[in-house]
């Protein structure tokens, strides 16, 4: 009898169980429909929606963190942000239909062509962001627009043609750390913000007048360039700016005074215009260097590789001539067109380190992305057009292990290279820092997985590039950065065609390879020998330290690093960890790293060999 009520009850809790999970599935399927519905009625607000096709009401916009709808941005099933950016959108945007997506943080619908007021954003009283620059949204925003907004940090309404006041809300926002309402029609005193956590408020080119408030003086005077009637720091004193106002009798007197003193100036001007322009052009062209190695940092002249704010130039450099061809950037991932040199020039920088092919820092733009300027100093031999059409061609690849490349720069004297920030780290600080509980050492498992994904990334390069010599040919582990999840992304590729010949066998690992050492013999197995030191170095731990040496590598350091591992019985990583029944599979992957590097370029392997042998290693 006792079993029996047991069993009831087990039963009953069973179908307790059951039945909760039913109405949990359920609630699970109708919160997907309703996103689905709500972003359907947002979308029939807007005009000329054709990038918008595939928002499909059969298939939920999110899966996980990935998205079967345009523009959608997920996480955990739920859709947390919109990004609709050079889409051509129009219309009236729909904060009704937005309100009813529960974790809904931020949307971008930059550089589009919306010509409505700003909509009452307060409806979304828990967006942490929103970009709505470069549209042409117009009229009055009202004091109490962003009233209650409790987290909103980042305010982007640039370039569009905004009149009356800065709404008094926006001041009160106890979080605000980034605002840009530069380029529109503002007018008025600038509000009092007391948030002492502000970064940026870009407030340049509009009507303000008046004293800037004392929380804002620390900003740059760029950010309030174009306002004539402001005053204070950091611009020019108050008291200063009204002595320059003429008394009203006086006007006429100085006015002709100015008319002489312009005629006398025409005369000599046409004396010496030759001699004029030729100055003015070597000053330029000399002011612009120097402003781009202040920004973004000159190793020669940095004492030690601290943050530093590269703001100083930033005044000239709005004053200069912002349309100019020389200063654009050019993108090959038009996803990420979403910033400009300036805004390179006005971003705090760090130095990340300084390599063979030049040093790097990381900035942090005002949208809040960290990207990697990388500036080369050894590739001013080559031609606009030559170093335009190959930075295209690195442009178009495409593979999951390589970095890609955003955005570079050229000048004759100056490149740049413009990729996303990786803060996982690079491969040979991984294997070669400091370990702890914090950072532990790389598993089996895991150094199985990058020698993988660097061996398919390079075999990309290989199939994608058949006419060069060596495709790769930097691949060092230097040059490996692993993501969150430990996928290697390859960086620094494919940089032979543009750096100056004399200095190629200094800079790359590719020349430091027997073949060339010994015969001045390049091929597309140097990058075969490279990725055998790089599977050697990931089993034994051991860092080949003629990477270091400068010029050509000593051949009897090369063959005595990878003979000493050859012939030790322990060779492995002692700090590599989940190598319990992998010791077989981890003698497999040394025979293929040894065989890669054969002195030989006739004995070492293929690239599709290699590939082919790795890919049959298991972790176990």
């Amino acid at each position: 009898m006792g079993a029996h009520v047991a069993w009831l009850v087990r039963s009953s809790a069973s179908n307790l169980i059951f039945t909760l999970f039913i109405i949990l599935s359920s609630a699970v399927i109708s919160y997907g429909e309703g996103d689905a519905d709500a972003l359907l009625k947002f979308k029939q607000s807007l005009v000329h929606t054709g990038a918008l096709n595939n928002w499909d009401p059969s298939k939920s916009p999110c899966n996980g963190t990935k998205a079967n709808w345009n523009g959608v941005l997920c996480t955990n099933g739920y859709i947390w942000g919109l990004r609709l950016e050079n889409m051509g959108l129009s219309g009236v945007i729909d904060l009704d239909a937005l309100a009813r997506l529960p974790y809904l943080r931020t949307f971008s619908f930059m550089n589009n062509d919306f010509s409505s007021p700003l909509p009452d954003m307060k409806k979304l009283g828990k967006l942490k962001s929103f970009f709505l620059s470069n549209n042409r949204f117009s009229g009055e925003i009202p004091d109490n627009t962003f009233a209650g907004m409790r987290s909103l940090k980042k305010v982007y309404l640039a370039n569009n043609n905004f009149t009356s006041k800065i709404p008094s809300s926006l001041a009160s926002l106890p979080k605000l750390l980034l605002m840009r309402l530069d380029g529109n029609h503002f007018e008025g005193q600038i509000p009092e913000f007391q948030q002492k956590g502000l970064r940026i408020v870009n407030l340049s080119n509009n009507n303000l007048e008046g004293p800037i408030p004392q929380n804002l003086q620390k900003q740059n005077a760029s950010f309030f360039s174009g306002n004539k009637n402001l005053c204070g720091p950091p611009l020019e004193r108050c008291e200063a700016a009204r002595k320059t106002e003429a008394p009203a009798d006086t006007k006429p007197l100085k006015a002709a005074l100015i008319l002489l003193a312009i005629l006398l100036g025409l005369v000599l001007l046409v004396a010496v215009i030759i001699i004029g322009i030729y100055i003015v052009k070597r000053r330029m062209n000399r002011t612009e260097h120097l402003r781009l190695q202040s920004s973004l940092g000159n190793q020669s002249n940095s004492p030690s590789p601290k943050t530093r704010t590269p703001r100083a130039a930033t005044t000239e450099h709005a004053k200069s001539t912002k349309k100019a061809d020389s200063m654009k950037l050019s993108f090959v991932n038009k996803e990420k067109d979403t910033f400009d040199l300036q805004d390179l020039l006005t971003a705090s920088a760090e130095v990340l380190g300084s390599g063979s092919c030049g040093a790097s820092y990381k900035t942090l733009i005002m949208s809040g992305e960290a990207l990697v300027v990388k500036r080369f100093k050894q590739m001013n031999k080559v031609g606009r057009e030559e170093f335009h059409e190959h930075m295209r061609r690195i442009g178009r690849l495409n593979h999951p292990n390589l970095l890609p490349l955003v955005a570079y720069y050229y000048r004759r004297d100056e490149k740049l290279l413009i990729s996303d920030f990786v803060d996982n780290g690079s491969l040979a600080s991984h294997l070669h820092g400091n370990h702890n509980a914090e950072k532990p050492a790389l598993d089996w498992p895991t150094r199985l997985k990058i020698v993988k994904g660097v061996a398919r990334g390079l075999l990309y390069l290989h199939n994608e590039l058949p006419t060069l010599a060596v495709p790769h040919g930097h691949l060092k582990s230097s040059n490996v950065l692993l993501d969150q999840s430990y996928e290697p992304l390859l960086m620094d590729y494919t940089l032979a065609p543009v750096i100056n010949t004399e200095y190629i066998h200094h800079l790359l690992v590719a020349y430091k390879s027997p073949d060339f050492v010994k015969h001045r013999q390049l091929t597309r197995k140097a990058d075969v020998w490279s990725l055998g030191v790089i599977i050697l170095e990931i089993l034994t731990g051991k860092f080949p330290t003629f990477y270091l040496t400068q010029g050509n590598a000593n051949d009897a350091e090369l063959k005595a690093w990878v003979n000493t591992i050859a012939r030790e019985n322990e060779v492995f990583d002692e700090e590599m960890r989940n190598t319990m029944n992998s010791q077989a599979e981890m003698r497999k992957l040394l025979k293929i790293g040894l065989a890669c590097c054969e002195e030989s370029v006739e004995s070492r392997w293929e690239m599709e060999e290699v590939v082919e042998k790795i890919e049959e290693v298991n972790s176990r």
